[in-house]
């Protein structure tokens, strides 16, 4: 019941859309043919369908009709289709029965359904079947009940509710539409307006752009104005500097002028100075303090030898102050021409003085020489037969002067040694002037590998000065050593070997000269490290003599003499000044380089490395002290030169010499104090006495004491220790 029920609620519904859809015109035409049209649905095959009785005797069979509409989901359908559909079913009404067509025309569309329907019951069978809401009732084809009056009804109000819909869908379609063509004009007014804005925007940009670049036009306009008025102003002064720079600048070149024509005339002055100081010398030379005519035996020339020494003096210091202020004046000029006219005065009277003597010596001989052939005659008339024995002249000899020279023997060794020392030099000449750069990069580490190690000597520790000695024995054995952070070989380069022979013999010379002048205990520690290397290495040891010779002479011993012919600063040289532009060293820094190189000597000789080869002989003993103090003692003095030296080299070896020698050494310190040392004073002015006291009172406390003290830094067993 419930099946068939639910088709003819589904028919119904379908009829009143499609009657509402049909009608929407002519409502009122298709309310009079509702009747006609419930008996052609009568009559039709779906209106003779059986229905189930069996039911409820109460039931009302039109409770589907009085109940509330319920649409089932083809209505749905069928109102989504009506719209589509009005043309098709405006063109079947034609088939409808005559009377219903020919009086209701117009809403044909009213009456679709019901002649679609009775026609053709298969197609809409069919059309049932293929239609997805028809699919959901039962296959079994009921009868379709009568349509109510309330159903109408609700299917006409659902069909104003659609049409009002579908009108208000319209209507807010056009109002959408209406909307769009509003937002999209807002939209393009709005762009407009934006686009407007942008334009405006970018003009004021460029307008502002345009001000700022007329402003910095403008600007750089004005700078460029301040820069030429700079410009001008710069030009002006630098006009005004010019001529300021060419007045000091001429200025300057008449400055240099004065100072070229002051230099040279302090020159012209200096050479002149020198040139009577040569000839003082060579006038001073004539006069011989143990000048003994031979038949002058009592004629005394002392006095002349004191007053030419003294003037010799006088002219030495007087050049020596004026160089050490630069140049000398014309006073200076002045007074040692007044001292060279003074030495020309005395020759002239030593030259009378002996001329009268030999004048009056050849008087009295002529007179002895009378009386004596008197004599004769008369010893010939008073002869007897048998002669008197002839009487054998005696008398005493008089005394040797001391030499002003060398021994022979010991020049020879010298030139021996000077002539080792320029055949080394040559060696490595090839080296010393090589412009390549791999060369001069080895000889620099080569210079670096011997100076720096000498350079840190010294009397810290014995285990310090024990590496000194190790890395300097390895340098010269051909071992690698380290360099400051290099790795040094002999061996880099074929003189390399040479060029670290000489340059460590200089460089010990040169310790003795500044290290030792400065400060005297010194020596000791160099001493030995010279006397260790000189052990192992014995061309060493000859090389730094000849250097030590060559800076100091009196270390041979050898007093150069003059050389006709040779400047005064190639003089001066080799008496072991240093001359600088023409200008000679101070006496004092003079004496204190010769008394630091004697000192280092004098250590050398005494001291001998302690891990050494001790079965040998000292390379350079105590022997050639003792030569050299004698040789001393054999040669004429110099002013305070010879009593520094003595006394630099007592103080030093005394102790030594005096453990060596014994009694000998005490008589040869008693022939200085009684000899030599009045030698001494006799050439040693007032304000040089004080080396000559220093000396003189060393030797008187030593004979009085009978003993010698050990050197000050005398390095004891200990040292070695440390």
């Amino acid at each position: 019941m419930a099946a068939p029920l639910g088709k003819r609620k589904s028919l119904c519904a379908r009829w009143g859309g499609g009657a509402a859809y049909g009608g929407a015109g002519s409502a009122m035409q298709a309310r009079d043919l509702r009747w006609e049209t419930l008996e052609a649905l009568r009559a039709s095959s779906k209106g003779r369908l059986k229905y189930f009785r069996h039911s409820d005797g109460d039931e009302d069979i039109l409770e589907g009709c009085i109940s509330p509409l319920v649409l089932s989901s083809y209505a749905g359908w069928v109102l989504d289709r009506m719209a589509g559909s009005s043309a098709q079913a405006a063109a079947r009404s034609g088939c409808a029965p005559g009377g219903a067509a020919s009086h209701a025309a117009p809403p044909a569309e009213s009456s679709a359904p019901a002649c679609e329907e009775p026609s053709s019951p298969s197609r809409s069978e069919t059309k049932g079947s293929s239609d997805p809401g028809v699919l959901e009732v039962n296959q079994e084809v009921l009868p379709i009940p009568p349509v109510s009056k309330m159903a109408k009804v609700e299917g006409c109000i659902q069909m104003y509710e659609e049409i009002y819909r579908m009108k208000g869908r319209e209507r807010l379609r056009q109002r959408q539409e209406q909307q769009e063509q509003m937002v999209r004009a807002a939209y393009d007014m709005a762009r407009e307006q934006l686009k407007r804005f942008d334009e405006m925007k970018e003009l004021k940009r460029r307008q502002e752009i345009q001000e700022l670049r007329e402003v910095m036009e403008k600007s750089l306009k004005e700078t460029q104005g301040q820069q030429e008025k700079l410009k001008e102003e710069h030009r002006h002064r630098a006009k005004i500097l010019n001529l300021k720079l060419r007045e000091a600048e001429q200025q300057r070149q008449r400055q240099e002028e004065q100072e070229r024509l002051r230099r040279e005339e302090g020159q012209e002055r200096l050479r002149r100075l020198y040139s009577i100081q040569e000839e003082l010398l060579q006038l001073n030379q004539q006069i011989d303090p143990n000048y003994k005519h031979k038949d002058l035996p009592k004629i005394d020339l002392s006095a002349y030898s004191n007053r030419g020494n003294q003037i010799c003096g006088l002219v030495s210091g007087l050049i020596r102050t004026s160089s050490e202020r630069g140049f000398p004046s014309q006073m200076d000029v002045a007074n040692t021409e007044q001292a060279l006219k003074e030495m020309r005065g005395l020759i002239s009277s030593m030259q009378q003085e002996i001329a009268a003597a030999v004048e009056e010596k050849k008087r009295k001989d002529e007179q002895e020489k009378k009386q004596k052939q008197e004599e004769l005659l008369k010893k010939q008339q008073a002869e007897a037969q048998t002669p008197a024995p002839a009487q054998p002249s005696g008398g005493k000899q008089q005394k040797k002067a001391l030499s002003v020279k060398a021994g022979e023997g010991t020049m020879k060794w010298y030139q021996q040694l000077q002539d080792a020392a320029a055949q080394c030099a040559a060696a490595f000449s090839a080296m010393s002037h090589s412009k390549d750069s791999e060369v001069k990069k080895i000889r620099m580490e080569l210079q670096k590998a011997v100076t720096i190690p000498v350079s840190q000597i010294s009397t810290i520790a014995g285990s310090q000065l024990r590496q000194i000695f190790d890395k300097l024995n390895n340098l010269l054995s051909g071992k690698p050593v380290q360099s400051v952070g290099e790795t040094v070989l002999v061996t880099q380069h074929p003189q390399g070997l040479d060029f670290v022979h000489y340059k460590l013999a200089e460089k010990f010379v040169k310790q003795g000269e500044e290290e030792v002048a400065s400060h005297r205990e010194s020596a000791f520690p160099i001493a030995l490290v010279i006397s260790g290397i000189w052990e192992v290495h014995p061309r060493v040891g000859e090389l730094f003599l000849a250097h030590l010779h060559k800076k100091c002479p009196y270390s041979v011993p050898f007093y150069p003499a003059y050389k006709e012919g040779a400047s005064m600063e190639e003089y001066q040289r080799m008496l072991g000044y240093l001359v600088q532009d023409s200008k000679m060293e101070e006496e004092d820094h003079f004496l204190k380089r010769m008394s630091g190189l004697i000192r280092l000597y004098a250590a050398l000789i005494q001291l001998r490395w302690p891990y050494g080869n001790k079965q040998g002989a000292h390379p350079h003993g105590l022997s050639y002290g003792w030569c050299w103090l004698a040789q001393m003692l054999n040669m004429e003095p110099l002013v305070v030169v010879t009593a520094t030296l003595l006394y630099d080299f007592l103080e030093v070896c005394g102790h030594a010499l005096m453990k060596q020698y014994h009694c000998q050494f005490w008589k040869l310190l008693l022939l200085m104090q009684e000899n030599y040392i009045p030698r001494i004073e006799a050439i040693t002015n007032v304000g040089q006495k004080a080396s000559l006291t220093r000396f003189k009172q060393f030797v008187e406390e030593s004979l009085q004491k009978k003993d010698i003290p050990l050197p000050k830094g005398y390095l004891q067993p200990s040292f070695w220790r440390s």
